[in-house]
């Protein structure tokens, strides 16, 4: 099973939040309008969120990439929280003989320091994220832990809270669980057209869809 990381594993609203701000006033654009668009920023590439709200393009869009990164890097990565019962839903895998993996658009360095601080690498180490230049899509990086985990791809689902997350999850070819309790599925409208095979409340329910 592949997990999304940001708004599935981990509460991460704050430390993420804070290093847009950081970007944003580094190079002297304008505020977000409200809290609701600058959490929008949670879950995408975060180039795809600057170029979508500033329409920075070329070196401007990198600068602003970079300067969030390297704040949220060295002053914010542990400002999140694991949600309750996530760590229930890796032991009843790891019972159940299922194996685990993470694919995240986090920059992988970054990723893999969070998931090691918050213990997740008990359970797997097939952990992969988002490359320096933002070149991987969600597909590219899920089909990573394809690869690294050797599992047949109609064996695999994958579990995320966004639009992002089910897209990469299609184009892999593979089943999607959306959960409910993240960032980006809140209204009926963020789940129109998002194809399932179930919506999770809450990490407690991923282990009742998987008990039937």
């Amino acid at each position: 099973m592949i997990f999304d990381l940001d708004g599935t594993l981990l509460d991460t609203t704050e430390g993420i939040l804070a290093s847009v701000s950081c970007a944003i006033d580094s190079l002297g654009l304008p505020p977000l309008p409200s809290r609701e668009m600058t959490l929008s920023f949670i879950g995408p590439p975060v180039a795809d969120s600057f170029a979508k709200h500033y329409g920075l393009s070329g070196a401007l869009l990198q600068k602003a990439v970079d300067t969030f990164r390297n704040d949220y890097g060295s002053n914010r990565l542990f400002e999140a929280t694991p949600y309750p019962g996530i760590y229930d839903v890796f032991e009843y895998l790891r019972k159940s003989g299922v194996k685990t993996a993470v694919a995240t658009y986090k920059r992988e360095d970054m990723a893999l320091r969070l998931l090691r601080h918050y213990s997740f690498d008990r359970y797997t180490d097939i952990m992969f994220g988002a490359d320096k230049d933002n070149k991987l899509q969600k597909k590219d990086i899920i089909m990573k832990c394809i690869h690294q985990s050797n599992l047949g791809e109609p064996k695999t689902l994958v579990i995320g809270d966004t639009a992002h997350d089910a897209m990469g999850a299609e184009q892999s070819g593979l089943d999607f669980l959306a959960v409910t309790y993240g960032f980006g599925f809140k209204t009926g409208d963020d789940l129109s057209g998002v194809r399932a095979v179930a919506f999770v409340k809450s990490p407690q329910e991923i282990i009742q869809w998987f008990n039937g």
